[in-house]
């Protein structure tokens, strides 16, 4: 047994699992609050085209990509995790409030620029606390990690029972999600302590900036899966960006808390995960991931809201393969794959591969195509949109099974450097 798993508890003690899990609620709840409703917020009351809307999503990629620096700099090397995880929600609550009383679309992408720049990097602190307190992050995580994902569904469902989509009533949901963000700042405070690892340590000016994480890269198992988060990433993007458009424009009825049986399946996969991953892996697991966004796509293009109703909801309720056998699966590979000393770091690392230069990829693809289908009644035509996502997941898909060679870790003592 390695050092590192000596120095975390054994069990985890109830006032420990409750403030952890409370933590992952918050953090999603946070952002399925306002994110879920942005594309139909911007189309129906700033008048966004469909350019305009990506480029508001895509600053969730900016800061994804700053991510890396805030937390290889300031949580793995200077300051607990937890301080830095509760200042920059109190800071994220003030921007996400003024967002939603922006007028017209230059304040709001102003604003949601900045939020974003501060909230994105709690995604990486949020698993390293959870991470710093497990002993078998492998099964103890995504017990933690589902609340993240009821978070995102009681958001989707105070939204639906509020009527606020069918209301014009969304900029309610910037509200909930500033109240939220500073709930979650104060809690930040009482969390169990994540001291930076690094503290004391000296090094070159790329380790300073938690950038030692980047010599992941040098094994080919963690470069080819790091390329393959990436690309996943360009389809994903219509889904974040146009789902909840699409489903509105289809004449589906409380769109976004229909979305949220997407996060019930999540939180279902997510309780499985430990089993899945014993028993098929990772390189399975992550490919079963990659092949369910083609057919969610699919799914999408030929569904309707008549007798193939079903598919949308079919399409939906794969959110749980999608997001929990890729993104939960990676999180976990790369806590077990890093060394103790950029932990924190390669979980930036991986954000800034997946919501960062992937996300902002598929944006500024995703807009452009979905404005290239306009009909000429305003609407969109949603099969020929879904069918390009879904055959650049299958190609993504195919480039992982084919290179992907799985490698359970680097040795705890290596360290890894650039």
């Amino acid at each position: 047994m390695s050092h590192l798993a000596q120095d975390r508890p054994s069990t985890l003690a109830p006032s420990m699992r409750l403030r952890l899990s409370a933590m992952m609620f918050l953090e999603f709840f946070v952002w399925g609050a306002w994110f879920v409703t942005l594309g139909t917020y911007l189309a129906a009351e700033l008048g966004a085209s469909g350019s305009q809307i990506s480029l508001a999503a895509l600053t969730q990629s900016l800061g994804a990509i700053i991510a890396p620096l805030v937390v290889g700099l300031i949580a793995d090397r200077y300051f607990p995790a937890q301080k830095v995880l509760g200042v920059l929600h109190l800071l994220a609550a003030v921007l996400i409030f003024l967002a939603g009383r922006a007028g017209t679309f230059g304040p709001f992408f102003g604003a949601a620029l900045g939020y974003m720049i501060l909230f994105m990097p709690t995604l990486a602190l949020v698993n390293s606390i959870s991470f710093n307190q497990l002993r078998d992050p492998e099964k103890q995580f995504p017990a933690i990690r589902v609340f993240g994902t009821i978070g995102w569904i009681v958001a989707g469902l105070i939204i639906g029972w509020l009527g606020w989509e069918q209301g014009g009533r969304l900029e309610l949901t910037f509200v909930m999600a500033a109240v939220g963000s500073a709930l979650l700042g104060v809690l930040a405070f009482f969390l169990p302590d994540t001291p930076p690892r690094g503290k004391g340590q000296r090094g070159s000016l790329g380790q300073l900036f938690g950038l030692d994480a980047l010599g992941l890269l040098k094994s080919r198992s963690y470069l080819v899966f790091f390329i393959s988060s990436v690309l996943i990433c360009i389809p994903l993007a219509f889904y974040y960006n146009f789902t909840n458009l699409y489903l509105n424009e289809s004449g589906v009825q409380a769109a976004a808390a229909l979305q949220s049986l997407g996060q019930v399946s999540e939180a279902l996969f997510l309780l499985a995960m430990p089993f899945l991953l014993s028993r098929f892996g990772f390189k399975k697991t992550l490919l079963i991931g990659m092949l369910a966004w083609g057919l969610r796509y699919v799914l999408f293009g030929f569904g309707d809201t008549g007798s193939l109703f079903w598919m949308i909801i079919v399409g939906l309720v794969l959110h749980g393969v999608c997001y929990d056998f890729f993104f939960v699966a990676g999180q976990i590979y790369t806590d077990k794959f890093a060394p103790p000393q950029v932990r924190s770091a390669a979980q930036g690392l991986i954000s800034m591969a997946t919501y960062g230069v992937g996300l902002l990829i598929g944006s500024l693809i995703s807009g452009p195509v979905v404005d290239a289908f306009v009909t000429e009644e305003g609407g969109h035509s949603w099969t020929a949109i879904w069918l390009i996502p879904a055959g650049l997941a299958v190609l993504v898909a195919v480039f992982f099974a084919v290179l992907f060679r799985e490698q359970a870790s680097v040795r705890p003592e290596q360290p890894v450097r650039v």
